[in-house]
Parts: structure tokens; C-alpha cells; sequence
């Protein structure tokens, strides 16, 4: 299998077979016309790709999309992704923006990058577009791409850096839609996270230590920030918020049996250390497990 090294832009380009017009950003429009071959990408870049193949109509769960969709996938430098053919769509059409970590250098944006989640989401959690959210896309695309068509000046950089920046705000935004428009699934996910959660703490966190985030998204087949994100448009709270409200909840049970010290129910609940749950229990109620007790 034939793998693929994308540490530079030129290294993007060249791929592509496209002129660099700066060194390290670029806006390529693909329609190939060849049929796409299996192979594995390492990516040294940031890139947004906006698929253009359409025709696709999507369901999830009960509940149908039909958006004549385009797909938007993000992926970050240290990313390793496996391409394989559909037979369905054997030739790729999209647009692509690539740009370099040293272009964010001292810059704002730069600073927020962790701020933009969906870099870390997976293929099967990608961005679907209606047609307004796309000529909203492709006219940001557009500004980045006259930029780069002029001469670099003093000024380049920043408005690029600046349009990359409004582009992925955007992004967030359609993400917010996106989590909103699919309710009935994303309850459904909920849902489970949380039987999930009662049936760990009750059966596994003795074993194997506190509930994660990553165990039930992992659980639920979602990447960690895309589940994470999901909980927090579906209810309002980080899924970190809700598993120490199921861990409360469980604790103020079983501080209930005086049979059980506080020792034994700091393991029960997956703390390595009393000290640790007595820290954990004051912090949300202001008191002591001991003192919680004395006043049940």
C-alpha cells in the first residue's frame, strides 16, 4: 500500500500536481479523473477538506438528511488516514485547504487551535453542509484563495490567518447545527452514556478504576471531542460534569450503609486513594464524606 508523506505544502501540492502560490498555505481544487487508489496519508498540515461528490443521501438513526450534501473532514498535523475506494464514488472531486503550523506562529489563532475539536474527529463523524452552509464556505475559501493570487506584502499573512480563523469558526457553527438538527440520535447517545455509566460504577469502576470520557465514547463507537461535544449541545453539561453527578449520586448512596467505611466506598467507586474521594466530595457539596453521614 502506498503511503504518502504531507509534511509541506509542496509536499501537498506536488501530490496534487498544482503550482504553490505561498509556501505555506493553499487552496486546490481536485477533480480527478482517475480512479482513487487505496493508500495511507501522514500529515504533517492542517487541512479541510470539502468534499464535492453529491448525490448522497443520509439517515441517521429514524431520522433522514437530505441536504444534497457536501462533506467537510479536518484533520491535524501527527494525523495518520487510510484512503480507501468507494466503488460508488470512484473518482474524488473536493476543495482543500492546507495550511502549515508555522503559519499560525504568534498569532491568536494559533494560541486557540485546541479551541477547534473537530480536527480530532473521525471520518464517520465529518461536517454535512447544506447548500447555503456551503456557499458560506466557499466564499471564505474564496477570500484565502485571492489572497494568495496577489503578491505577498506586509498584509498577507494576517488576513490569511484571519480568513483560515473565520472559516473554522464557521465550522463550529455548522458543528452546532449539525448536533442539533440530528436530536433523536444524538439522545439516543445520551441515553446509552448514561445506563452505560450507572452499570460502570456500579459493576466496573472497583476493578477498573474512575469512568472516562474516552471509555464511553469509545462505548458509544464516537471519537472522544465529537461525543464530548455532543453531550454538551444535548444537555447543556460536559459529559466530565455528568459522570462526577452519577459518581455523587452513588456515593451519597452508599455513604447511607454505615456498614461501609469510607475506605471501602472510595474503592467501590474507583478512587485510587480515600483522600482523593474525600477531595472529590467536598469539593461538590461542601462537605465531608464523614460529616455527610453524621447529618443523614
Amino acid at each position: 500500500m502506498q503511503e504518502i508523506f504531507l509534511n509541506t505544502i509542496q509536499d501537498f501540492n506536488d501530490y496534487q500536481g498544482v503550482e504553490t502560490l505561498h509556501p505555506l498555505v493553499s487552496v486546490v481544487h481536485v477533480e480527478n479523473t482517475e480512479h482513487i487508489t487505496e493508500c495511507v496519508m501522514h500529515y504533517g498540515l492542517y487541512a479541510i477538506y470539502l468534499k464535492e461528490n453529491k448525490g448522497c443521501k443520509l439517515s441517521y438513526g429514524r431520522t433522514p438528511y437530505d441536504f444534497d450534501e457536501m462533506t467537510v473532514t479536518s484533520f491535524a498535523p501527527g494525523q495518520v488516514v487510510r484512503v480507501e475506494p468507494n466503488p460508488e464514488v470512484p473518482f474524488a472531486k473536493f476543495t482543500a485547504l492546507v495550511f502549515h503550523p508555522d503559519l499560525l506562529n504568534r498569532t491568536a489563532l494559533g494560541r486557540q487551535m485546541s479551541r477547534y475539536e473537530f480536527f480530532g474527529y473521525s471520518s464517520s463523524e465529518a461536517l454535512h453542509l447544506s447548500a447555503t452552509e456551503v456557499e458560506v464556505f466557499r466564499g471564505v475559501l474564496a477570500m484565502i484563495e485571492q489572497e494568495l493570487h496577489r503578491a505577498i506584502d506586509q498584509h498577507t499573512r494576517e488576513l490569511i490567518v484571519s480568513n483560515i480563523e473565520l472559516l473554522l469558526n464557521y465550522c463550529l457553527r455548522f458543528y452546532d447545527r449539525q448536533f442539533i438538527t440530528r436530536e433523536e440520535i444524538n439522545h439516543s447517545v445520551v441515553k446509552k452514556f448514561v445506563v452505560l455509566l450507572d452499570e460502570y460504577i456500579s459493576s466496573k469502576s472497583l476493578r477498573d478504576g474512575l469512568p472516562t470520557v474516552a471509555y464511553f465514547a469509545d462505548k458509544c463507537c464516537l471519537s472522544s471531542g465529537y461525543f464530548g461535544n455532543l453531550v454538551r449541545v444535548e444537555t447543556g453539561r460536559t459529559a466530565k460534569d455528568i459522570i462526577s453527578d452519577h459518581l455523587l449520586a452513588h456515593a451519597k448512596q452508599l455513604l447511607n450503609d454505615e456498614a461501609l467505611t469510607i475506605t471501602i466506598i472510595s474503592r467501590r467507586l474507583g478512587f485510587e486513594y480515600p483522600q482523593h474521594f474525600v477531595r472529590f466530595f467536598k469539593s461538590h457539596t461542601g462537605k465531608t464524606p464523614s460529616a455527610f453521614r453524621n447529618e443523614v
